[in-house]
């Protein structure tokens, strides 16, 4: 199987991850312009996660020197790994529908900043906990000004006249509970693959991340049919309306689904030498991607009263000075 050995790649691993996890919410901006429910793009979503890690796992993971065959993994997996990536799958998808109501609502400015920024926090600081790995006071600092950011994104969502609208003030509340269930998934997921994957003599019973990742994205999907029955029951959708979808819908959805897997995919090798705390960190970096998305190219601020530019300065500051930190704490 394919691993990565050095610092450097790690980084820039990470980095992908960044962009990927920071872009994949415009293929849900797109089909909403087609008045397409986020109930119906997140099927697509789920089925491109499952699809791509299958495709990762029988390439990557089963080719190369390094580590232990996907198939030979398999036949060795015992309950307690495999619940765990199977339980990451499940806690990520109820926390990710629910960002994507957030992003339905709110926009991709609010969402990400506020409910991937909380749950980079936790994460973070969970998977340090977990895997003590990188300068702890850099790795704190950083973290400390994404909060920082992550207020500042607060305040200027605070400033719009469309943030006392219900349905803002909802998109808002959702973005808190999606990050505070999302910084749980990934120390989780973490817990199941054995730190010394690339070598030949794995812990017994453990994972690969590519054995790892097809059980999160089977998690993920067989939940699917239970939290997101639930949102569509609520927004009175049906699967009748998903199958009148056109192909350009249904390839938005599983294009981000796509690009959502393979960051997670980059990311979790990157995990190997960058360590747990670190690699998730950098890679949620999505926040600044997607706020720079949102602001730049959605136009979600436009109108904002005086004073709010600089609040979402102030963000934009917080954010780099607090991935530079978390990056130099690895070095």
């Amino acid at each position: 199987m394919f691993a990565v050995h050095e610092t450097g790649i790690a980084i820039l691993l990470c980095v992908i991850t960044m962009l990927g996890w920071g872009s994949w919410a415009n293929t849900q901006k797109l089909s909403g312009k087609d008045r397409w429910p986020f109930e119906l793009f997140y099927w697509d979503f789920a089925i491109g996660v499952l699809v791509f890690s299958f495709i990762f796992a029988f390439t990557l993971g089963s080719s190369g020197w390094a580590g232990v065959p996907l198939l030979e993994n398999l036949r060795a997996i015992e309950r307690g790994p495999g619940t765990r990536a199977m339980a990451s799958g499940v806690l990520f998808n109820l926390s990710n529908i629910l960002l994507v109501v957030a992003i339905d609502a709110a926009g991709m400015a609010v969402a990400f900043p506020v409910g991937v920024g909380l749950a980079l926090v936790i994460g973070t600081l969970q998977s340090y906990i977990l895997s003590p790995k990188g300068n702890i006071v850099l790795l704190a600092t950083g973290v400390g000004f994404i909060l920082f950011a992550m207020t500042m994104s607060a305040l200027a969502y605070r400033r719009l006249g469309s943030a006392k609208n219900t349905t803002a003030v909802r998109g808002l509340a959702f973005a808190i509970i999606a990050g505070s269930l999302m910084g749980f998934f990934y120390p989780q997921l973490n817990a199941a693959i054995s730190p010394n994957f690339a070598t030949q003599t794995i812990q017994p019973g453990s994972l690969t991340p590519y054995t790892a990742l097809m059980l999160f994205s089977i998690g993920l999907l067989a939940s699917n049919f239970i939290f997101n029955s639930i949102f569509m029951r609520a927004g009175k959708v049906t699967y009748g309306d998903y199958f009148r979808g056109s192909l350009r819908l249904h390839s938005l959805g599983f294009l981000g689904g796509c690009i959502w897997m393979l960051a997670l995919s980059f990311n979790v090798l990157a995990a190997g030498v960058a360590g747990p705390a670190i690699s998730y960190a950098l890679g949620q970096g999505a926040t600044l991607v997607a706020a720079i998305w949102g602001v730049l190219i959605w136009r979600e601020f436009v109108g904002a009263p005086r004073g709010t530019a600089t609040l979402i300065v102030l963000m934009f500051i917080g954010y780099v000075a607090g991935l530079a930190l978390i990056g130099a704490a690895s070095l």
